[in-house]
C-alpha cells in the first residue's frame, strides 16, 4: 500500500492550489489535499480560526480516515500547521516538508504582515487578487477570511507554539525549504529555526520567490519523494 501524503495549503488559500502537486505525487502516494476550516468555502467559525484548531483538524483527519504511515507537506502557513500538529500528537506523522513557512512570529515581525491584510486596501490596490479570493472562499465573504488571517497572525505573535524548546521535541525527519527570493518567509530565520529541530535539513531554492506556483514542481516533488524514501529505508 502506498504511504499517505497530506498536503496543507497556505494562508488565504485552499486545497485547490495543491492540485498540480497532488497530480505530480499521486503516482507514489495516496495523496490527501486538505482545505482547512474557514478556507475554500468551508464555514468560518469565530474562535476556530486558530493555529491549534487547524493542527487538531489534521489529527482529526488522520484519525477519521484511519491513516497510518502519514507524511505531510505544508506550504507557508501549512508548514506551521504541520509542525504544530506533530507537537500535539507525537508519532502520528512520519515526516514533514515545509516550503516558504514563516517561523519567527513576534511583535516586531507581525506588523508588516498584518498591514498587508486589509480588505479595503486589497480591493483598491489589487482588485484582481480580491476577485481571486472571492472565488476561492465563496460563499464566505473574502474580507472575513482576510480579517481572520490577520487575527491568526497576531495570536501567533503573542503566543507562538513553535519555539526553540517545542521544536526540539519533534523527533521526526523535517526538511525546511525556502526560496532565495522569498520575501514572506525570512531565509535566515528559517535556517535558524531548522537548527532547533533535531532531525531537520535546510535548503534554499535558488532564484525562487514565495508563491507556490513559482516553485519548480519537479524540484519540489523530488525533495518530498526523497525525504519520504529516506524514512522508508
Amino acid at each position: 500500500m502506498k504511504p499517505h501524503l497530506l498536503l496543507l495549503h497556505g494562508a488565504l488559500g485552499s486545497a485547490q492550489e495543491l492540485k498540480p502537486l497532488a497530480r505530480e505525487l499521486s503516482q507514489f502516494y495516496q495523496v490527501h489535499p486538505l482545505t482547512l476550516s474557514g478556507h475554500g468555502g468551508r464555514e468560518l467559525v469565530a474562535g476556530e480560526f486558530t493555529m491549534l484548531h487547524f493542527a487538531r483538524e489534521v489529527q482529526q483527519y488522520i484519525s477519521q480516515h484511519q491513516l497510518s504511515d502519514v507524511h505531510v507537506f505544508g506550504f507557508s502557513m501549512g508548514g506551521y500547521v504541520a509542525l504544530t500538529s506533530a507537537l500535539l500528537a507525537p508519532g502520528t506523522i512520519k515526516s514533514i516538508t515545509t516550503l516558504g513557512t514563516k517561523f519567527n512570529w513576534n511583535a516586531e515581525t507581525v506588523g508588516p504582515e498584518t498591514r498587508l491584510l486589509n480588505p479595503a486596501s486589497i480591493q483598491e490596490k489589487v482588485p484582481q487578487f480580491a476577485e481571486h479570493l472571492a472565488r476561492v472562499h465563496a460563499p464566505t465573504p473574502w474580507g472575513a477570511v482576510v480579517d481572520a488571517t490577520a487575527g491568526l497572525l497576531r495570536q501567533l505573535a503573542a503566543n507562538p507554539p513553535l519555539t526553540a524548546e517545542s521544536l526540539a521535541t519533534i523527533r521526526i525527519p523535517v526538511q525546511v525549504l525556502v526560496g532565495e527570493l522569498d520575501k514572506t518567509a525570512d531565509v535566515d530565520a528559517s535556517r535558524q529555526f531548522a537548527t532547533y529541530l533535531p532531525h531537520a535539513t535546510f535548503e534554499i531554492i535558488m532564484n525562487t520567490p514565495h508563491p507556490l506556483e513559482r516553485v519548480n514542481p519537479d524540484f519540489l516533488a523530488g525533495r518530498i519523494v526523497a525525504l519520504i524514501a529516506a524514512t522508508q529505508a
